[in-house]
């Protein structure tokens, strides 16, 4: 199949400046892209995509209306379980195509004029005639951009987010759309958080939905304090109480110093500045439940630099990789390197690549090629 070719530099906005499109629109107000990529080709067969549904590595869901009742069912499935095309009011969304598929993970590099940090990931929507997944709203930035196969888009702003009770879907109980779009191949919808959507494909269709990451104050901090517990260091006081005095006609009631202890040491207790700039990092990086990544024997110095120098390396397209100061985050982990390598992997972070001669330079700092060795064995990297 051919792929369809995406440059960095030539964001799918169809004439629109970034800098216009962040000003106007981003976090602001929907945006119809009229062929935002002309002559698009599909990013996978129909098919092929439902045999990754079938794989236990892939998250997919498939949401049906036959016979007027929201129905609800997640993968991995079986070959058997996923109805014809040619019967209406049904979807299959896959997610995280970008980490299986080359050409979605190239879509996908088509929209990093948005920080890699703030990007999720990729979706793919095959649905059949009339198929959708009624009128809901997200809480994140999406592009919805149509493969192939015609969608009608009806659109609402942000108001009132009542669901319909006792469905096995998020669908808005009160929906009044102010506008209305067929989108054909190649056309692109931008919508910002919290504006109503309801997509209903008009014959077979295919949809992708480049999400981005929104993390809300209570993922990140449930997660950080779960980290910080496990980081505390040092003395880690245990509360005691000698000389301790009956509890008399009351031994329910907690005893007042117990009270204060645990009090001052949730008061009191402040992470560090460097333990938080570590935690966001890994946190940002930290790779999806359904992604995982095996290790393969680590190759010989000389064979690395060899074949590096002939073909280049390459950010394994499951890996999440951000740096900030002198920190470099990668896959949930965190790292110091002398400046020089930590320059050139920065390079590689931002490129997700380099090409054989900045390998070759690259090369000559020691700890940059046992990092390269290192990663290899781990699939964060590949050779290009």
């Amino acid at each position: 199949m051919n792929r369809t070719e995406l440059p960095a530099e030539s964001p799918p906005l169809a004439g629109l400046t970034v800098q216009a499109f962040l000003k106007h629109h981003w976090q602001q107000q929907p945006l119809l892209i009229r062929q935002a990529i002309p002559d698009i080709v599909p990013l996978v067969e129909a098919n092929r995509l439902c045999q990754m549904a079938c794989d236990e590595g892939v998250e997919s869901r498939l949401i049906t209306a036959f016979r007027g009742r929201w129905d609800l069912q997640h993968g991995p499935f079986e070959s058997g379980d996923l109805p014809p095309l040619s019967r209406k009011r049904w979807t299959l969304l896959v997610q995280g195509v970008d980490l299986h598929l080359d050409t979605a993970h190239q879509l996908l590099d088509a929209f990093r004029f948005v920080p890699d940090a703030r990007l999720d990931d990729l979706m793919i929507s095959l649905a059949s005639d009339q198929g959708g997944v009624g009128p809901h709203v997200d809480a994140y930035d999406v592009f919805l951009l149509q493969i192939w196969g015609r969608r009608r888009w009806r659109i609402a702003p942000p108001g009132d987010n009542s669901l319909k009770p006792g469905l096995p879907l998020k669908i808005l109980e009160r929906f009044e759309p102010s506008d209305e779009w067929v989108l054909e191949p190649g056309d692109m919808l931008y919508l910002p958080p919290g504006w109503g959507h309801d997509g209903i494909a008009e014959g077979p269709c295919m949809t992708a939905s480049i999400g981005f990451r929104a993390p809300s104050r209570r993922e990140f901090l449930r997660e950080f304090l779960l980290a910080a517990a496990d980081d505390i260091g040092g003395n880690d006081p245990r509360f005691a109480d000698p000389r301790r005095k009956p509890c008399g006609a009351h031994p329910a009631q907690i005893p007042t110093d117990l009270h204060r202890r645990l009090a001052s040491w949730a008061r009191d207790w402040r992470p560090e500045p460097e333990a938080i700039e570590r935690f966001i990092g890994r946190f940002l990086t930290e790779p999806k439940p359904s992604v995982w990544f095996e290790s393969r024997p680590l190759p010989l110095t000389t064979k690395l630099i060899r074949r590096a120098s002939r073909s280049g390396l390459r950010l394994n397209r499951r890996s999440r990789m951000l740096y900030r100061e002198k920190i470099l985050f990668i896959n949930g982990e965190d790292f110091d390197f002398e400046p020089r390598t930590f320059d050139w992997l920065c390079a590689l972070a931002d490129q997700r690549r380099l090409t054989p001669a900045q390998c070759e330079v690259a090369f000559k700092e020691s700890e940059f090629v046992e990092t390269v060795r290192a990663w290899l064995g781990h699939e964060w990297i590949d050779f290009a």
